[in-house]
């Protein structure tokens, strides 16, 4: 692992060269597909670095969408907008990213876990096109920071009592108020509901780097979180039942939020809260499906969430709004845009064959284990109205009268490209869903 680490550390004496960055990404990933380290329950690298196949598919989740963002980039490269240091900070993102996901030790993890605050508020506060990314800026600090903090402390009582912070040697019977200090950060990571608030000001004022970013990993972090800490939450399975209520019933507000929103943006948005609401409560079954289903959820909304920040500000770039007002009948303009757009809408929805529905399946399969009705029909009201509010943003998009007479620029094949490196991710998983089984 360490060598792919020098890989990218070594990208920075070539930052002017942005294309020649991408190919050497592209040779990366290939030579990272390659590998069979991961693929254990546990392998181990050092005494604090170590991982398994979740941190190899996150790890590969983050070289993908730090290549897609910096094709989605060109213009801060083509107008010189301080473009070296663009790149520099992806380039130290993308070594934190690595790092909190292949860190064993609980105390490095969580240093590279706060660490890619620093980056990613750089984009923002950097990029970011409005004088509003300020106060987003400090939502996403504040809200991160004060959640961490109760993190740390449970880190320092591990190791008072347990002398190691060892992922896998720890072997403890924690209080419910320990629990919630190691849980607490990872649900506003995610973020659950209630500790969303800042997720859709940081995803409205932040450049399409930023977006793409928190949406395809940023978010997943709170994810692998929960996966390393998993342990605690089985000891305290009456309070999983509360967490499982909590989320669900989260993600179909999230969901009737959605069918609300004028700023497009902020529709998308309010989607990711209501996906990763579900992924929560899939891994709070505690259920071998229950896992893998949360997790092909987590991964399969890295891609499609990505994608569709991606697509709209191909638009936004053109008609200079975020208003469903203004952006209509793009089927006459952009045909082939249009059907990508809607490709990634109904894999949003989880239409078939995509990963969302099977992490979908694989939860509804594992609920009907537990015998609660009561479950079983809010997962499907939240089913119903995540068609709902994604059939709604493509037809808003795509259909009705123009409300403009611009001159608007056709969209290049660079950005079909893109589209198209988010979808066939996206649906060609499907096909290997053994690789989850490890």
């Amino acid at each position: 692992m360490m060598k792919y680490l020098m890989f990218i550390f070594f990208l920075i004496p070539v930052l002017e060269f942005w294309y020649l960055i991408l190919l050497f990404l592209g040779i990366l990933m290939i030579l990272f597909i390659n590998t069979e380290f991961f693929f254990n329950f546990m392998s181990v690298i050092s005494g604090t670095l170590g991982g398994d196949v979740i941190s190899y598919y996150l790890i590969f989740l983050s070289m993908w969408i730090i290549f897609l963002i910096i094709l989605a980039s060109t213009q801060i490269y083509n107008l010189k907008d301080y473009n070296h240091e663009f790149m520099l900070t992806l380039i130290f993102l993308l070594i934190f990213l690595s790092m909190t996901f292949i860190c064993s030790n609980f105390l490095y993890f969580y240093m590279f876990f706060e660490g890619t605050l620093i980056p990613t508020l750089f984009i923002i506060f950097g990029w970011g096109g409005q004088p509003e990314r300020l106060a987003s800026g400090w939502y996403f600090l504040f809200y991160t920071l004060f959640a961490s903090l109760p993190l740390l402390g449970g880190i320092m009582y591990l190791y008072n009592f347990m002398n190691t912070v060892n992922f896998y040697l720890i072997i403890l019977s924690p209080s419910f108020m320990f629990l919630l200090c190691m849980i607490l950060a990872f649900l506003v990571k995610l973020p659950m509901v209630f500790f969303h608030f800042w997720l859709p000001k940081a995803h409205v004022e932040a450049p399409i780097s930023g977006s793409m970013i928190l949406a395809g990993v940023l978010l997943k972090m709170g994810g692998y979180g929960l996966y390393r800490v998993y342990l605690f939450i089985d000891m305290y399975m009456y309070i999983t039942k509360f967490f499982m209520f909590l989320c669900l019933w989260g993600s179909i507000i999230m969901g009737l939020v959605c069918m609300f929103q004028v700023d497009m943006k902020s529709m998308i948005a309010y989607s990711s809260v209501s996906h990763m609401g579900l992924s929560v409560m899939g891994f709070m079954t505690m259920g071998s499906l229950g896992f893998v289903g949360s997790f092909i959820i987590m991964l399969g909304h890295g891609f499609c969430s990505s994608g569709l920040f991606c697509l709209f500000n191909f638009i936004y770039l053109r008609t200079h709004t975020r208003s469903q007002f203004i952006n209509k009948g793009l089927l006459n303009l952009f045909p082939i845009f249009s059907l990508m757009w809607f490709m990634l809408c109904i894999n949003n929805m989880g239409s078939p064959v995509s990963l969302n529905m099977m992490g979908e399946v694989f939860i509804i399969i594992n609920l009907v284990s537990w015998c609660y009705l009561l479950f079983m029909f809010m997962l499907l009201m939240y089913i119903f109205i995540s068609c709902f509010y994604s059939i709604y943003l493509y037809s808003v998009l795509c259909h009705g009268s123009m409300n403009y007479v611009l001159k608007v620029p056709s969209i290049h094949i660079c950005e079909y490209l893109l589209g198209m490196m988010h979808w066939i991710p996206l649906n060609f998983l499907f096909l290997k869903l053994e690789f989850f089984y490890y």
